[in-house]
């Protein structure tokens, strides 16, 4: 498979290990419209990697992912022909992500957030230093959570927690993110290399089909709960980027401001 076209990611194999690294940290690797098209084929492309049978995602620097790149969202205000597109290559990247059958293996260091959030949310471990924090914080910044938070949290959290999260955009931090089970684990930063490693090696070496068709056969109910909110939270997330709500929010967050919300 060749990786060489990707221009903000990084991907590279190890023995049947493909790790892929989110490599924006300039800008705490915030998803702007062209990694928002990387995101939608990787995991295919790592799906039919034949020298693959375990995947790692990662970030490079010390956030993991700080959510959409505001400037791209704010050009795509007002536009439902550009927003509609963004979010039909979203449902993508959810789907492809439901449909890799080989485990995924989330290594975050510091924040994951909105999109970035759920990209680890939606792997099968998801290993965080203690100090690390996850949110989906759509609602701050006038949006509906279209970016998969409204199918994984619930899934992994149950709806009561979920909801208080959700409705309100707070962070969880990793410690407490793993004692509730949003995450696998949650281990000290000097840990979490070889706490990765371990375990893609130990996928990597044990029955591959034993543990791939297991995988999917655990996705498959999820995957008919997703597709079943996924059509309707992007339709809903389309909307309010047409909102003044969102226009106002994600200028006020450019300009480091809290945003004053109008309702409309």
């Amino acid at each position: 498979m060749d990786y060489g076209r990707y221009k903000h990611l990084l991907v590279t194999t190890e023995a049947n290990v493909v790790t892929i690294t989110l490599n924006r940290p300039e800008v705490k690797n915030a998803i702007n419209g062209e990694l928002h098209h990387e995101l939608s084929s990787v995991f295919t492309d790592v799906d039919m990697d034949d020298g693959c049978d375990v995947v790692i995602l990662t970030a490079t620097g010390p956030c993991f992912c700080s959510g959409g790149d505001l400037n791209w969202v704010l050009g795509m205000w007002g536009d439902p022909i550009t927003s509609s597109a963004a979010n039909r290559v979203g449902r993508r990247i959810q789907n492809s992500l439901l449909d890799l059958e080989k485990p995924i293996i989330a290594k975050v260091r510091g924040p994951a957030v909105g999109l970035g959030c759920s990209l680890a949310l939606f792997c099968d471990f998801v290993y965080a230093t203690t100090d690390s924090k996850f949110a989906d914080p759509h609602v701050t910044v006038g949006l509906v959570a279209g970016d998969g938070g409204t199918v994984i949290w619930p899934q992994l959290i149950g709806y009561a927690r979920a909801r208080r999260y959700l409705l309100t955009g707070d962070p969880i931090g990793g410690r407490e993110a793993a004692d509730v089970g949003l995450i696998t684990a949650a281990v000290p930063d000097e840990e979490l290399d070889q706490t990765v490693a371990d375990m893609a090696h130990r996928l990597a070496t044990g029955s591959k089909y034993a543990i791939k068709w297991t995988k999917a056969s655990i996705n498959a109910g999820l995957k008919v709960t997703a597709n079943a909110i996924i059509d309707r939270a992007t339709a809903f997330e389309n909307l309010t980027q047409m909102t003044t709500d969102n226009r106002v929010a994600a200028q006020a967050f450019l300009e480091k401001k809290k945003p004053k919300f109008v309702g409309s």
